[in-house]
């Protein structure tokens, strides 16, 4: 009687710790997830930020340079096309981080030109709204940079811990899956073609 008991406590015992790792497990898979999610989120504002900022510059630019009106189409309609591709964070795949950052990557180069296009008019680049519009994107460029490249450290922290046994097992079982990262575009080495 006193061997089955101490072996019932034991059986116990071991399916207690085993539960224990599993929540353990889980509820960190959770958290991590959770930090990703939060980091995307942050992502997305420096790139809605930017997208807020484009009208007022292209306004700008519009009075100094009316005869560039191809140039301004093309980043209101890349401004358009990015704030159409939305990814959602549940659903966060390749596939969708290539395509909404192919959007993104488009408005950036038709931002550049536009940029670019302030050599000819020096009346423009003394503008003092147009220097601070232009200050604002600099530093909004700066923020997307370094809320990618957080949301990929974040991401990797998360994959690892997806990955690495036996934490695996449990983000198998309750279907936890990597997450995509930020890549560099393949023509990301490439200066943006600025024609006049």
């Amino acid at each position: 009687m006193k061997k089955g008991l101490i072996i019932t406590v034991i059986i116990i015992a071991v399916i207690a710790a085993f539960a224990g790792w599993c929540i353990s497990s889980y509820n960190g898979l959770v958290g991590a997830e959770e930090q990703v999610d939060s980091q995307w989120a942050k992502v997305e504002s420096q790139y809605q930020r930017r997208a807020d900022l484009i009208p007022n510059l292209v306004n700008t630019v519009k009075g100094y340079a009316s005869h560039e009106n191809s140039t301004l189409e093309n980043v209101v309609a890349a401004r358009a096309k990015a704030t159409q591709v939305t990814v959602d964070v549940n659903n966060l795949d390749e596939a969708s981080l290539k395509k909404y950052q192919a959007a993104q990557g488009e408005l950036s180069q038709a931002l550049g030109k536009l940029l670019a296009i302030t050599e000819n008019y020096p009346d423009l680049k003394a503008n003092q709204n147009f220097l601070e519009l232009q200050a604002q994107l600099e530093g909004t460029e700066n923020r997307i940079t370094v809320a990618r490249d957080r949301y990929n450290e974040i991401a990797k922290s998360y994959n690892v811990t997806v990955r690495r046994f036996p934490a695996a097992i449990v983000a198998n079982i309750a279907g936890f899956d990597k997450k995509p990262y930020f890549q560099a575009e393949a023509e990301a080495s490439k200066a943006p073609k600025v024609e006049f």
